[in-house]
Order: C-alpha cells, then sequence, then structure tokens
C-alpha cells in the first residue's frame, strides 16, 4: 500500500515538472562573438582612381581646320615635338585682343606658381630643420619617438607639396605656351601661312587623344592629353563630413585593383573645395577629393585605374574591443547583451572608435565576456538564451 502511494507521488510530482516545464519560455537561439584584446584600426572605404600625377592638356590655341592627328594613345612624346597643325581662321582685331589678354592671364597665372614654389621650398627646408632638431632629441630620450614620427610625416608631405607646386608651375608654363601659340596665328597671317603647330608642353605619354580625325575646332577646344603614366597618383573622393577626419600623410591601403597584394600609399593634400555629386540613390552629396602618393610600386595600375581605397584615421595595436554587431542603442548611449549562466544581461558600455566590424570599448565589459550578436528586439534582460 505504502509502496503505492510512492508511485502516485512520483507520477504526481513528474506530471507537474512536465507543465511547468512546458509552461517556461523557450531559450532564444542567438550567436555570440567574444571581447578581446587586439589591433584595432579605423578606416574610411570608398572607390579611388589612379591618374598622372602630371598631366597636360593641349587644346586648340584658335578656330581653325584641324589636321588629322597621327599620334596613337601610349606613344612616347617629347618636349617641344609638333604633336598635332591647325589651320587657322582669320582672325579679326578682337579675337586678336582676346588671345593677348589671355596670354597676359597666362604669364600672372605662371608668376603664382613660382611664387607657390618658393613657399613649398620654404616649408621644407623648415620642415627638415625641424626633422633634424627632433632626431637628436629624441636620441636623447628628450621628445618621444611619436614626435620624431611626426615631424619626418611632416617634411615627407613638404617634400610632396614642394614638388606638387613644381608640377603646378610646369602647367603654367604649358599654358603660356598655349597663348603663345595662339599669338602665332597672327604673326602666320602675317607672314602668309597657313598652320600653327602644337608642340608637347613636357616630355611623356600620350595618354588620350580626345580629337583624332580632321575636323573644324574651336579655340580652347581640348584635343590631346599627355602625362607620365610611371608617376601615380590616386584620387579618393569622400563626404565632406569624412574629408574633415583624414590629414595629410594618413596611410591609404589599396586593394580589388586586379592584383593579389594590397597597395600602400600616403595621403598628400585634401583639397580645399568640395564639390556636389549625385549618389547611385538619386541623393546630392557634398564630397571632397583625397589626393595620395604611392608608397609601394603601383604595379600594373595605369592612369584612370579603379582600386578600393581604405584612409586609415586611426590605429591601435593593443585595445579591449567588441564585434560592433553586438552594439545596440540604449538611450544616448550603447549597450551589449552579455551571456550568464544561459541567460542574457543587459550591460551598458561606453564605446570609443569604431569600424564596420569592431569597436573599441573603454568601460562596461571584461576581455573573454561572451557577448550576443544581433540582438533581437524580442531579447530582454534576464531572458534564457542558448548558442545558435
Amino acid at each position: 500500500m505504502k509502496l503505492s502511494r510512492v508511485i502516485i507521488v512520483v507520477v504526481v510530482l513528474g506530471a507537474a515538472a512536465i507543465v511547468i516545464v512546458g509552461l517556461l519560455p523557450t531559450p532564444l537561439r542567438v550567436e555570440a562573438g567574444r571581447v578581446e584584446t587586439g589591433p584595432l584600426r579605423v578606416t574610411i572605404d570608398e572607390d579611388g582612381e589612379s591618374r598622372a600625377h602630371d598631366r597636360f592638356v593641349v587644346s586648340a590655341p584658335v578656330a581653325g581646320q584641324l589636321e588629322r592627328v597621327e599620334l596613337h594613345d601610349g606613344d612616347e612624346v617629347r618636349k617641344g615635338a609638333v604633336v598635332a597643325r591647325i589651320h587657322p581662321l582669320p582672325l579679326d582685331p578682337k579675337e586678336a585682343a582676346e588671345l593677348r589678354a589671355r596670354l597676359q592671364s597666362a604669364e600672372a597665372l605662371k608668376r603664382e606658381a613660382e611664387e607657390r614654389v618658393a613657399h613649398a621650398r620654404a616649408d621644407l627646408e623648415q620642415a627638415r630643420r625641424e626633422r633634424q632638431r627632433a632626431e637628436r632629441l629624441a636620441k636623447d630620450g628628450l621628445v618621444s619617438a611619436q614626435s620624431f614620427e611626426q615631424a619626418k610625416n611632416v617634411e615627407e608631405t613638404s617634400a610632396n607639396e614642394l614638388e606638387a607646386a613644381r608640377s603646378r608651375a610646369q602647367a603654367a608654363a604649358a599654358g603660356v605656351q598655349g597663348a603663345k601659340a595662339a599669338l602665332m596665328a597672327i604673326d602666320a597671317e602675317r607672314a602668309g601661312e597657313r598652320v600653327v603647330a602644337l608642340r608637347a608642353p613636357a616630355t611623356g605619354r600620350v595618354l588620350r587623344i580626345i580629337e583624332k580625325s580632321e575636323r573644324v575646332v574651336t579655340s580652347g577646344m581640348p584635343l590631346i592629353t599627355i602625362g607620365d603614366p610611371a608617376r601615380l597618383e590616386i584620387v579618393v573622393d569622400v563626404l565632406s563630413a569624412d574629408a574633415v577626419k583624414v590629414t595629410p600623410g594618413a596611410p591609404v591601403l589599396l586593394d580589388s585593383w586586379g592584383g593579389d597584394r594590397v597597395i600602400q600609399a600616403r595621403v598628400r593634400t585634401v583639397e580645399a573645395s568640395a564639390f556636389t555629386k549625385v549618389s547611385a540613390l538619386g541623393v546630392e552629396e557634398q564630397r571632397v577629393n583625397i589626393v595620395a602618393d604611392f608608397v609601394d610600386s603601383p604595379g600594373a595600375l595605369g592612369d584612370g585605374y579603379r582600386a578600393e581605397a581604405r584612409i586609415v584615421i586611426w590605429e591601435s595595436d593593443r585595445v579591449l574591443k567588441v564585434p560592433t554587431s553586438a552594439l545596440f542603442r540604449q538611450g544616448g548611449g550603447w549597450a551589449v547583451f552579455v551571456i550568464e549562466a544561459g541567460r542574457a544581461r543587459k550591460r551598458d558600455i561606453k564605446a570609443g572608435h569604431r569600424s564596420q566590424l569592431e569597436a573599441e570599448v573603454l568601460s562596461g565589459v571584461k576581455e573573454g565576456d561572451q557577448v550576443i550578436l544581433h540582438p533581437a528586439n524580442q531579447l530582454v534582460d534576464g531572458a534564457r538564451v542558448v548558442l545558435r
């Protein structure tokens, strides 16, 4: 009799346990990641385009009949070589006055470019002295290695600015030559000649022949682009809100350009003026060009080639970090769910720098904590969870 009672009690308790378990909420299946210590790099990722560092556009100095251009894309040309010929139309006094005014403007731009070269040269000399001073102080332990590296970066940037100023001066000189070539039409007409020869402003290769066939051209129409494809730079247009975070000397990593390695470059300048560009979604955006110089060999890249650029705006070798997919907004800050004893526990955290995949954690969690990735809306503090 007693045995029967025991069996009945056990059966009742078992049934009650089954009912209780059945009434409990089903644990949510979740994915998890770890809070860990390691390197973190924050980048601005955009498409970039390579272009010749020094490029010159040969334009028609006068209106007239263009002879067929015999050059081809990729042909090498020497400075002063004839690249095209134009049979000019007769010039009236007004057109002649305009050409003389254009020459005066070109000469003024040339003088300005030469002044910029002198200014950039003085900046480079000052940066070189600062680098030498920082190097001596670093050897004596009076300044940090970081200060010495900053001085070196300033010197490198100044050297690049000087090179860019020289290129602009060379382009301005080419503009003066073009204006003078336009006035040659007047001299040719006076001398009874009916052709104006257009000459290459610099030694390089033909990057593009814009007008190849014989046809009537107007004054100022671009005809041929000349540059040196061996001297390339990379241009990346970014949102103006991102451009303010980029500084000269910042590293640039280039991939998806067709090769099997990442090419390193360094920001030379952030252009001062933004421009409006319509995105693929039809939204007008203010964007800024970031110009960088290659540190590594550009390999098989040529003028106008595409690459994916990652501009480094911050990096550290050792930070406490968490996957960004674990973060969610909590009031005005950030929070994560940490898994403790099979339950989700909400933790308010203080986040620092963030990349697309990881975020720096300043407080709120510790290394080794297991956090829930992509937390669902129905997930609440204390909910039972099980790993997917």
